[in-house]
């Protein structure tokens, strides 16, 4: 993908975007069952959940992974259900903020857990936060979100999606 769109600068000049890595493949296009199975598979993973949960989570884990396309998605969804730019912003810092709910904070910090699952595994203390603040059914729907995020990442990091300029 290329563009001729510019950018403004900060002393005036105009940039032209980089060009985003070459796509390997479209996978709805080469693997049609799979993908809707996994569209699927997303919207009952999403179920029973508050929308800015979902968001946030979706964001941090592909912040995580380093999905462009992801980010770019979640992030613009997490504003169209009326989360505030700060918070999106201070998202890899969430920890040192005092803006996230104790729910908030036990869903991200499970995502972490679940997305990192090299470093260390999910703690049992990581799981006691979520299921003090999660009912056992959103936990489980919780679970369900985190993996599908993680498997919609991979595919869009091997596969190189990259969002469209803006």
């Amino acid at each position: 993908m290329t563009t001729n769109e510019t950018l403004p600068t900060p002393g005036g000049a105009a940039a032209a975007h980089v060009p985003a890595p070459a796509r390997r493949i479209v996978l709805p296009k080469l693997a049609p069952a799979y993908y809707q199975a996994m569209v699927a598979v997303d919207q009952a993973a999403r179920a029973g959940l508050d929308p800015v949960i979902v968001e946030l989570v979706k964001l941090h884990a592909s912040m995580i992974n380093g999905c462009a396309y992801c980010i770019d998605m979640h992030s613009t969804d997490a504003v169209a259900h009326g989360e505030r730019e700060h918070r999106l912003l201070s998202l890899p810092a969430w920890r040192e903020t005092p803006w996230f709910t104790a729910r908030e904070r036990a869903a991200l910090a499970l995502t972490e857990s679940v997305t990192l699952l090299t470093s260390g595994h999910v703690p049992d203390a990581v799981w006691a936060e979520a299921a003090e603040q999660f009912e056992e059914t959103e936990l489980a729907q919780l679970v369900a979100l985190i993996a599908t995020i993680n498997a919609w990442n991979r595919i869009g990091v091997s596969t190189r999606m990259s969002p469209a300029a803006k």
